[in-house]
């Protein structure tokens, strides 16, 4: 059996997500399966400074593009905790499932979540804009 695989965040965007969990808000959404999957992931993560995050893995308020595997249609999103969520906006919450499927995976990867009919499988097809990246220097 192959070993789960480890994502790649932050070490100030794990301490906001542990933060958040264990919050009253966190807590009221403890019995979703897949916020159980988020913690896993944040159990087993690759933490590492913000300067040492590849340029191409997805963190906290990247935008990015994402591709439906079976229409090939392809999403817009900005990866943002529960307080700037506007899915009209394109801001995806990380307590939304696709949002904590993308955390920490690679352009290319494919993610797969479930979904009332089933399960759904996008690729990351673009990181268009990850803060570690694209910061402005001071």
């Amino acid at each position: 059996m192959k070993a789960p695989r480890s994502i790649i965040i932050s070490r100030h965007d794990h301490e906001r997500l542990e933060s958040l969990l264990i919050s009253e808000f966190g807590r009221a959404f403890n019995d979703k399966h897949y916020l159980q999957l988020l913690r896993r992931e944040l159990d087993n993560a690759a933490i590492v400074d913000s300067e040492d995050v590849p340029p191409d893995v997805v963190t906290m308020n990247s935008i990015v593009r994402l591709r439906e595997e079976s229409s090939a249609e392809i999403e817009t999103y900005t990866l943002v905790f529960p307080a700037a969520a506007n899915i009209a906006d394109g801001k995806l919450s990380i307590l939304a499932p696709i949002g904590t499927a993308i955390l920490g995976y690679r352009v290319g990867d494919r993610v797969s979540w479930q979904v009332p009919g089933g399960t759904v499988h996008f690729f990351i097809e673009e990181l268009v804009f990850q803060p570690e990246r694209d910061r402005i220097p001071a």
